[in-house]
């Protein structure tokens, strides 16, 4: 069920060996040894030399380092010196060293306890020598692995295949770029084993890995990277994070959410959990006018379905980069809009930081220095995406930020626009090498700077992007699916995805049109429409998500997909909805995931740490959707306690068990509540 495939997923790679239960104590030593430092010590050669050092070696064994212990073995692998340990003092919980045997450096690592049931440890590497780069290699050992970034074949626990160099550690498009991390990411991992790694924010950080070594590969580096050193300072790398470990996964994440990470300050509109929104995407590409749009709205009313909004998607401009409506196929905007506000619409535009050469904003663009710039700083870069060449709007810069918000404004108030749909926003739309109006050093940043363009329209904003982004108070959604079944960018994909999001900290969460893009050459089947049961059952886990979005509507199918439809838009409003709108209000205080795995509530349940096709709702909703084609049922793993299931049927269970060939039919979905 688990296989090992290639990915770019935050670079841990998964070991399926069972986990131990450990008490307190052991814990804490496994902790230790997980750092096993990152103690960086060059190689197997560091071993010879703690041998033939004992009494030295007894600073690092206060410290409750042991290399070995439990097959962990963090080194560093890069230059040829090792830790010279006369240069190594130990003040209190802190270990400091201040060369190698053959240059000069500056390391430290201090335990911390910052309660009784978390240890952490610390850990910096600091090269003196400008274009050294800093690289601890992690071996690994009875764990699972969660965190890090979306991918194009997303897996829970990540899996990951074959070996990569360490590479930058940036937000991509990974549907045009399969092999790198997606635009949602985080410097952060969480282990079954309750040891958590946090990569601090200023590393230049770059990440590896091994599969047949087991190993994967923290790196700091500025030579070869998109990464870039202060003004005025030396591109000398730093390597510095904290890894704590606790006494289970769950506790250990949530003391890390609530430490580490952003919280959003609000909840966005209630009617975006409770009815569905409606994109024009799937179903019209780029071919949308008028016409298409308000009878897409008009089959809404006419099918009985409610909606939070309509979305009206890619190519309502002349060009990319404009801001009004093209007049051949939107001969009367404001007709047009005031027709689906006398119809009680609310509508939201799509838009993107693109503006391409042949738009008549580009000349002013270029004119205002509103682009980013080649690295001299005196050319606009051209860039290529999706839908032609342009500039791309350079959101460090002020003056930008305000001509972007100002066209956006104009469109709320000319046409009553609701809320706006912010695509793109990932580095690798950026040149390799760039210059900003403000300097950044991560690339990434940039991905949080035009988050922050969502945040006047957060009640029903939606972004594909984040990085460091929790706190931007809108619906996030993992980038398109393909019209398919299987885990790359399918069906299959969903709750993975869904699932790396809330362990990343984004909570209200908007998952992809139901059925998918449904691009021909992507499409099962290949037809015009996503697969009749493909769809069905999209539609059916869609309705136990924090919100649905329709694109491909019902009715293109027949009266029965129709009927389901609405009986599952009609679930998700009575029985979904308000358990995720209670939780929403707690995220804001907790950061915990409304969409939770399902070791959330059996932290020393093996098999739960695998379970990649079910989840819960909070802690007393758990959903089991059918995710193979041909299926009338399947296999259902209930943890211990007392559940009811969606027909009725309780199970009260001291211990786990496994459901087998549980019956399913193509209008439901299963689905336990706890008793």
């Amino acid at each position: 069920m688990y296989q090992v495939v290639p990915g770019g997923a935050g670079g841990t790679i998964v070991d399926v060996l069972p986990k131990k239960k450990l008490s307190k104590d052991s814990r804490a030593l496994v902790g230790a040894s997980v750092i096993g430092l990152v103690l960086v010590i060059s190689a197997v050669t560091a071993w010879c030399y703690y041998i033939a050092s004992l009494r030295k070696a007894e600073l690092l064994k206060t410290q409750l380092l042991d290399l070995n212990k439990d097959g962990y073995v963090i080194r560093n692998q890069v230059g040829s010196g090792t830790l010279d340990l006369d240069s190594c003092s130990k003040e209190g919980e802190m270990l400091s060293c201040e060369r190698t045997t053959d240059r000069k450096l500056n390391f430290f690592i201090e335990t911390v306890r910052p309660k009784d049931t978390v240890q952490c440890y610390r850990v910096r590497w600091e090269e003196l020598t400008p274009d050294i780069p800093v690289e601890h290699a992690m071996t690994y050992k009875f764990a699972h692995w969660y965190g890090g970034a979306l991918s194009a074949i997303q897996h829970w626990p990540i899996a990951l295949s074959g070996q990569q160099a360490p590479k930058p550690f940036v937000t991509s498009d990974i549907i045009s770029n399969r092999n790198e991390f997606g635009g949602i990411l985080e410097s952060y991992w969480l282990s079954s084993n309750a040891t958590a790694i946090k990569i601090n924010n200023s590393v230049p950080f770059h990440l590896g890995w091994n599969d047949t070594e087991r190993t994967m590969y923290f790196q700091a580096r500025y030579s070869d990277s998109p990464f870039k050193p202060n003004p005025g300072e030396e591109p000398c790398a730093e390597l510095s994070y904290r890894v704590c470990v606790g006494l289970d996964v769950t506790s250990m994440h949530k003391y890390m959410v609530r430490r580490y990470f952003n919280k959003p300050n609000k909840v966005p509109a209630e009617i975006m959990f409770r009815h569905p929104m409606w994109s024009t995407w799937a179903l019209h590409k780029t071919s949308v006018d008028q016409e298409k749009f308000l009878a897409y709205a008009a089959n809404i009313r006419k099918y009985g379905f409610n909606c939070s909004h309509l979305e009206l998607d890619d190519r309502y401009t002349s060009r990319y980069g404009e801001f009004q409506f093209d007049p051949v196929k939107f001969p009367n905007a404001s007709a047009m809009f005031q027709k689906l506000k006398a119809d009680k619409f609310l509508v939201s535009l799509w838009t993107h930081p693109f503006v391409n050469y042949d738009s008549a904003n580009f000349h002013t663009c270029v004119e205002r220095g509103l682009f980013v710039m080649e690295p001299t700083g005196r050319l606009p870069a051209l860039v290529r995406w999706w839908n032609g060449i342009g500039g791309i709007l350079d959101f460090t810069n002020q003056e930008a930020r305000d001509w972007f918000a100002s066209h956006l404004r104009t469109l709320r108030t000319k046409y009553g626009i609701s809320s706006f749909k912010f695509d793109a926003g990932e580095t690798n739309y950026l040149p390799w090498k760039f210059s900003t109006k403000n300097y950044i050093r991560d690339p990434s940043t940039f991905t949080r700077r035009y988050t922050e363009m969502a945040i006047p329209y957060n009640d029903r904003a939606e972004l594909r992007s984040g990085y460091q982004s929790q706190n931007i108070s809108c619906f996030f959604t993992p980038i398109d699916r393909d019209s398919v079944w299987g885990y790359e960018m399918g069906l299959k994909s969903l709750i993975p995805t869904v699932l790396t999001i809330s362990i990343l900290g984004y909570q209200f969460i908007l998952p992809d049109m139901i059925g998918g893009n449904a691009y021909r050459n992507r499409t099962e089947g290949g037809g015009a429409l996503p697969d009749r049961e493909l769809y069905i059952r999209w539609l059916e886990l869609s309705a136990f998500m924090p919100s649905m979005q329709f694109s491909i509507p019902p009715w293109e199918y027949d009266s029965e997909v129709v009927d389901i439809a609405r009986k599952y838009t009609a679930l998700h409003e009575s029985l979904v909805a308000p358990r995720v709108l209670e939780l929403a209000g707690e995220v804001l205080n907790t950061g915990d995931p409304i969409i939770r795995p399902l070791w959330w509530i059996a932290t020393g349940d093996e098999t739960a740490y695998k379970i990649d096709s079910q989840f819960l709702i909070g802690d007393d909703l758990m959903v089991a959707p059918v995710l193979e084609p041909g299926k009338q049922e399947r296999d259902i793993y209930l943890p211990a306690g007392r559940w009811k299931s969606h027909n009725g049927k309780t199970f009260d269970l001291k211990e786990p068990l496994h459901l087998t060939d549980y019956p399913v039919d193509l209008d439901e979905i299963a689905y336990f509540l706890w008793a």
